[in-house]
């Protein structure tokens, strides 16, 4: 089974989005380059950035998210996110009605299953794991192998924390990858278990 990773971008005070789930300028590091990241050229960043994030993209097989941003996106028109195969959506109410049975979303309830459902999606390759409430279950769960964040120079004072509502105290290792890119600092560790 491949790894499973918390990853997302962090403004140095915790958050993922401010108190009305607005990212602010958390991804502006996504168009402050000249390297395009995608297939459409719509995100560039700088070529450090570019190295390290393809390559970490390039590798996730399956992603997890919380109902919560499934619905905030409209689900990405049933098109997972960034070239990823399937999306696993925790949630406890059904699929939305209308919903394309065809697209590669897969609801489940519960972060266990979730995990083991992305795992069997994944086969050998990444299962990424959205932050907020959802990704600081599956740490909770003891569920994460690695956490990665893209460290934003912003202050949010408030809002969605980055490990959503986690209050218990997780070891993760000392950084294994620090990387400077423009306006973001690339950041890995390994959860201790």
């Amino acid at each position: 089974m491949g790894k499973v990773v918390m990853y997302g971008s962090v403004s140095v005070d915790g958050f993922v989005a401010d108190g009305n789930d607005q990212p602010g300028p958390l991804f502006d590091w996504l168009s402050g380059g000249d390297v395009p990241l995608d297939e459409g050229g719509v995100l560039k960043v700088s070529q450090a950035s570019y190295d390290y994030t393809r390559a970490y993209w390039d590798q996730i097989g399956a992603t997890i998210v919380g109902r919560h941003v499934f619905d905030m996106t409209d689900g990405w028109d049933g098109k997972p996110p960034g070239g990823v195969a399937h999306v696993v959506v925790v949630t406890h109410r059904p699929r939305p009605a209308g919903w394309d049975p065809e697209a590669p979303f897969h609801f489940v309830d519960g972060v266990e299953a979730a995990v083991a459902k992305a795992q069997e999606l994944a086969g050998e390759r990444i299962v990424e794991v959205s932050v907020g409430d959802v990704g600081g279950q599956v740490l909770t769960a003891g569920l994460v192998d690695e956490v990665r964040m893209d460290l934003v120079p912003v202050v949010f004072g408030s809002g969605k924390r980055f490990f959503g509502s986690v209050h218990a105290q997780h070891l993760l290792g000392d950084p294994d990858v620090v990387i400077q890119g423009n306006r973001v600092l690339h950041l890995r560790y390994v959860v201790r278990r």
